[in-house]
């Protein structure tokens, strides 16, 4: 099925809730970390090679926003939750329930073995986004690629904040 032209009423209908979802999701998940950087994070023990503070919040929208519009492209060209695009939309939606899951077990609970049960999902997910994405639209599988690779530096960096800081959740 041919994409169709982008036109205002489509903007409001489709492509902006599809966006707006995961940027949303993000939006609030990160109002939740902010409050915990400096009471919480900040006193972990963290690799010298993790990326600052400040870069995550603009790549994370980045990649809500890239998967949100994929998500719409998968709707648009494979039929909806009726057509081939079923199975696929049904792994995002899980995915991103898996996404938004893992910053209030991390950030908020401190639960940092939980958390990386989560991304170690998450990433599992994903991967089958990208797998099952590609025959119903490929430049949606296309659009998850960075998302997996960013997961990829996530779940290492949890992996190693995990394993060097078992008591975590006793910090204060």
């Amino acid at each position: 099925m041919p994409i169709p032209p982008i036109t205002a009423s489509l903007l409001g209908r489709e492509i902006l809730p599809a966006v707006l979802l995961p940027i949303g999701g993000g939006w609030i998940n990160g109002i939740q970390t902010r409050s915990q950087i400096e009471s919480w994070y900040e006193k972990l023990r963290r690799p010298d090679w993790r990326p600052p503070n400040w870069v995550f919040g603009p790549v994370w929208t980045a990649l809500y926003g890239s998967m949100g519009y994929a998500s719409w492209l998968l709707y648009r060209s494979g039929g909806g939750l009726a057509g081939p695009a079923r199975l696929p939309l049904i792994l995002y939606g899980s995915q991103l329930a898996l996404n938004f899951a893992w910053t209030p077990l991390f950030f908020k609970l401190h639960k940092t073995g939980w958390a990386l049960a989560d991304i170690s999902a998450l990433w599992l997910n994903v991967a089958a986004c990208i797998y099952t994405f590609y025959p119903v639209n490929k430049t949606a599988s296309y659009l998850m690629i960075p998302y997996i690779g960013w997961l990829s530096l996530a779940s290492v960096l949890n992996w190693w904040i995990w394993k060097e800081n078992p008591n975590a959740d006793k910090i204060e």
